[in-house]
């Protein structure tokens, strides 16, 4: 009887482990770190995820950790753009703090500036 309890009990919690995840790659895809070169990067359609995932952590609405200023709406992104891409690419102090974010993020956010900074 106590080797069967612990048999279901086992077995149990296989069925529960095996169906959770801690991926959360369906919650935040990554942007298309290839896009295709006719098309023009958008704040909506990629910096705006990039944004939200490295950097709203801090400079939410209203800025914590320190954070000097927002960068929750594309008109604040827009406006610092500059810093943005200075800091995101800085080794020695970069943004976020945690460490440089990939490489296909910074190349997304420089090619928005140079597409015109479209927002849609």
């Amino acid at each position: 009887m106590y080797l069967k309890r612990i048999i279901y009990t086992l077995t149990f919690s296989l069925l529960l482990f095996s169906c959770s995840s801690n991926n959360n790659d369906a919650l935040n895809p990554d942007p298309d770190p290839d896009p295709d070169p006719n098309t023009k990067i958008t704040y909506e359609g990629n910096v705006k995820n990039i944004i939200n995932s490295n950097c709203v952590q801090c400079h939410a609405s209203t800025p914590v950790n320190g954070a000097p200023f927002s960068l929750t709406t594309f008109t604040e992104v827009k406006n610092r753009v500059d810093g943005i891409l200075s800091r995101i690419n800085n080794a020695s102090s970069p943004m976020p703090p945690s460490g440089l974010m990939p490489s296909n993020n910074r190349t997304l956010i420089q090619q928005w500036k140079d597409d015109g900074l479209l927002e849609n």
